[in-house]
């Protein structure tokens, strides 16, 4: 199975929200490591590593990389 792209939650909206709200008041060091915690969880929490691989192309190549 390859990665999930089209929305797969009922509330996105909530998800995002709940995402700014964990950086509210971090500096941007601060902020960088929890997106550092936050990628290692759900890496974990997938376990596919090539599901990992490709979302981590997407994600390099939507920067232009």
């Amino acid at each position: 199975m390859g990665l999930q792209r089209e929305a797969n939650m009922a509330d996105p909206d909530a998800v995002y929200a709940a995402i700014i709200e964990a950086h509210a008041g971090l500096s941007e060091a601060e902020s960088a490591a929890l997106n550092a915690r936050l990628v290692l969880l759900l890496a974990n929490h997938i376990g596919d590593a090539e599901v990992l691989r490709e979302a981590l192309a997407i994600g390099r190549k939507s920067l232009g990389k």
